[in-house]
């Protein structure tokens, strides 16, 4: 192997990593959005059986409000694009149920590039050492 073709092996080397720490962080995010959703969805479910309840409502730094939630069975629902929309409980939990099934699929994906990536990154990593026998000169 040419000192050329050793470059360009480690160059895909440094952009598979890239890549993969890429496939890592996307992977992250879709597992805090399944968290969220989840608890978004237990939390509805809360309220419906409990109507009326206590809570803490964030307004940023760490710092919360204490209020009363008195449901009047309407979730509001960002969709996206700024645009938020009322939805009974039902509906809402319908909405998030979907939602959470995109995003599993999206996981899937992204899990499967990331086995791929870590598959090219074993063996660029073999061809590396293999070209590193090869040129050591041998021991006597």
């Amino acid at each position: 192997m040419s000192e050329a073709q050793a470059e360009q092996l480690m160059q895909q080397m440094q952009m598979l990593e890239k890549y993969f720490s890429d496939l890592s962080q996307r992977e992250g995010t879709f597992l805090n959005i399944l968290r969220e959703a989840t608890a978004s969805i237990e939390s509805i479910k809360s309220l419906d059986t409990q109507p009326e309840s206590e809570t803490l409502v964030p307004i940023g730094m760490g710092t919360y409000i204490p209020t009363k939630i008195s449901s009047n069975a309407k979730i509001v629902i960002n969709i996206g694009a700024g645009i938020a929309v009322e939805k009974d409980f039902h509906s809402a939990i319908n909405y998030l149920e979907a939602r959470i099934k995109e995003v599993e699929v999206a996981l899937q994906d992204t899990v499967a590039k990331k086995q791929d990536a870590a598959g090219r990154l074993e063996q660029g990593k073999a061809q590396i050492n293999q070209l590193m026998q090869s040129t050591s000169p041998p021991n006597s």
